[in-house]
């Protein structure tokens, strides 16, 4: 993941991937004020790009690749998850009520009326 000074670590071995997963999980659900939607948005980039090469690398490994497809499995689990959770978010910031509310009329009016 990222070191002290904010540079990019490259994930290299398998619990590198592993542990960085975990770490990325963590850091999106982090409220620190550090943990801004660009660092973690940042982040997943990174760690894609990560695995993406190491998949490439292993090819033609056939244990290899599938320890890295489980991660890439994972890493697809939690994006949908972080999907799910934007659209929950967006529905909730929706005002615009889901049924529609009848205005609330008071007794005088009705005497009027």
């Amino acid at each position: 993941m990222f070191d002290k000074s904010g540079h990019w670590i490259h994930l290299e071995t398998f619990d590198d991937f592993d542990n960085g997963l975990s770490d990325l999980i963590d850091l999106w659900s982090s409220t620190s004020k550090k943990a801004t939607k660009a660092f973690k948005e940042s982040a997943l980039a990174h760690f894609k790009e990560d695995l993406e090469a190491a998949v490439l690398k292993w090819i033609d490994n056939k244990a290899k690749s599938k320890k890295y497809a489980s991660i890439g499995e994972e890493l697809a689990e939690f994006e949908e998850v972080l999907t799910k959770g934007a659209d929950v978010a967006l529905e909730a910031d929706n005002t615009t009520p889901a049924v529609p509310v009848a205005p609330v009329v008071s007794a005088k009016a009705k005497k009027k009326q």
